[in-house]
């Protein structure tokens, strides 16, 4: 039986699925389908670029997100990989350690070839690896529902993640827990029209720009946010939190970095997170206007 007290999480993508909802959820219902044989045909066009880039996925957000419930054994993502809106995220995933499953175009049963291939990998690896406590399914399909309830009876935690607005129901109610993407820690909500789109682009470069000055800032950020997310509440067990961290970035080390301890690191960014030494376990929150 798998052993809780060592979550080890397993992640599942279907990326064209999360990549055509997330489309849609940007650019109106059923824009993607409008647009499917322009982006097919000539994704360099400017007006289509613009489009898929103000619809660009946070591959960061999702892989960081699933580590949160655990050690990372493995993450799959399936799709056409031959195709250029799916291209553009191939070095962002092989980045983030993400095996890329090839999917070959076929006639109109592909969709179904995708959710099939991962739902019998899937269950292979629940068998191969008993040890595999968590399932993160990425997806919005209803087609996954008895996948889902598959990996429940076989004793694992299932996890979901759906584009908000095109997510199933049914899914959501098959999982133990499932949360939107829009929500997830780091994702930038979608624009409400053309004209806040500018100030969103904006706002995205300062982040961009500040984490490359700090990424450890970044990285201790993003950290808490997911473990308060996580808990439900904001002061945070410090050993949680880095260990979390490790499993963000397993290079991490706050001695590298010039730091005694762990509490120290937190101390020299009182900008990003308040540290509590007050009673014997040492707690740590995000810096009030962070949160």
């Amino acid at each position: 039986m798998p052993d809780l007290l060592s979550p080890r999480v397993a992640v599942y993508l279907d990326f064209d699925n999360i990549v055509m909802s997330w489309y849609d959820r940007v650019h109106g219902k059923n824009s993607y389908s409008r647009d499917r044989q322009k982006i097919a045909t000539d994704a360099a066009d400017p007006e289509i670029a613009e489009r898929l880039a103000a619809a660009t996925i946070d591959v960061g957000a999702i892989i960081d997100y699933a580590t949160s419930f655990g050690t990372l054994v493995l993450t799959r993502a399936y799709a056409d990989w031959s195709a250029p809106v799916n291209a553009e995220y191939r070095s962002q995933l092989v980045a983030r350690a993400v095996d890329l499953v090839q999917l070959f175009p076929a006639a109109a049963y592909a969709k179904n070839g995708a959710d099939i291939r991962l739902a019998v990998d899937a269950v292979e690896d629940m068998f191969r690896l008993p040890d595999l406590t968590h399932v993160v399914i990425v997806a919005g399909d209803s087609d996954y529902v008895p996948l889902a309830q598959r990996c429940r009876r076989l004793g694992r935690f299932v996890v979901g993640v759906g584009v908000a607005g095109s997510t199933a129901k049914s899914l959501a109610a098959a999982c133990d827990q499932f949360d939107s993407y829009d929500a997830l820690p780091g994702v930038a909500a979608p624009p409400s029209g053309k004209k806040d789109a500018a100030p969103q682009r904006a706002s995205a470069s300062r982040r961009a720009r500040k984490a490359a000055v700090d990424p450890t800032e970044s990285l201790l950020e993003r950290a808490l946010r997911l473990e308060s997310d996580k808990e439900g509440v904001e002061w945070q067990h410090a050993s949680a939190v880095k260990s979390l961290i490790k499993r963000l970035d397993p290079s991490f080390s706050e001695k590298a970095l010039g730091h005694k301890s762990f509490s120290e690191f937190v101390k020299a960014h009182p900008g990003v997170a308040e540290v509590d030494e007050s009673g014997n376990i040492v707690l740590i929150r995000l810096a009030a206007d962070r949160r």
